[in-house]
C-alpha cells in the first residue's frame, strides 16, 4: 500500500505511463518482450497493446529476430530517439521533489561517473529557456484558440 504521500515521492512503477515506462526501457537498452516485461512489471497483455501503439505511432520499429518460433524485437526509431531529452528532464524534475536517499534513478555523465544536472537551454543563445525570459507563442500551425491564448506576445513559463 502506498502511503498518503506526494505522487512524484512514490516508486517510479508507479508513477510512470505503461507506455512512458516501455520508452525509458527502450532508451536503456532493451528490446526483446521478455525483457521489457521483466523490467517495467506490466502484465503481457498491457505490454503487448503499449508496445503495439508505440510502433503504430512510429517511437518504435518491430523487426524479426528468430525464425521458428517467430519473435519479434522492438527498437527506437529516430522519433522515439527523440523522446530521450524529455524522459530526462522528466527524471531530472522528479528527482528535484526528493530527497536524494529517494531517488529510484539518477543520470550519470559516463565519463566521470559524476551525477550530471540537467537544465533546458536555447540551443542558439546557450540561455536556459526554463525562466520568464522565454515564452511560448503561436506558431505557423497555430489555429483560432492558439492564437487568441499567445495574442499578448506569449505565455510566460512560470
Amino acid at each position: 500500500m502506498i502511503a498518503a504521500r506526494p505522487w512524484w515521492s512514490r516508486p517510479s512503477s508507479v508513477t510512470w505511463a505503461p507506455a512512458a515506462k516501455a520508452i525509458e526501457a527502450a532508451v536503456d537498452g532493451y528490446t526483446r518482450f521478455d525483457d521489457f516485461q521483466a523490467n517495467i512489471g506490466l502484465s503481457s497483455s498491457m505490454l503487448t497493446s503499449r508496445l503495439k501503439t508505440l510502433v503504430d505511432r512510429g517511437i518504435l520499429a518491430r523487426r524479426p529476430y528468430q525464425d521458428r518460433p517467430v519473435r519479434h524485437e522492438y527498437v527506437l526509431t529516430d522519433l522515439g530517439r527523440s523522446l530521450r531529452p524529455v524522459l530526462v528532464a522528466m527524471a531530472a524534475w522528479r528527482n528535484s521533489q526528493l530527497a536524494p536517499d529517494d531517488r529510484a534513478m539518477i543520470l550519470l555523465d559516463r565519463r566521470t561517473g559524476l551525477e550530471a544536472d540537467p537544465v533546458v537551454v536555447d540551443a542558439t543563445t546557450g540561455a536556459r529557456a526554463d525562466g520568464d525570459d522565454h515564452v511560448f507563442a503561436a506558431g505557423p500551425a497555430a489555429g483560432p484558440i492558439m492564437r487568441r491564448r499567445y495574442a499578448n506576445g506569449g505565455a510566460t513559463i512560470r
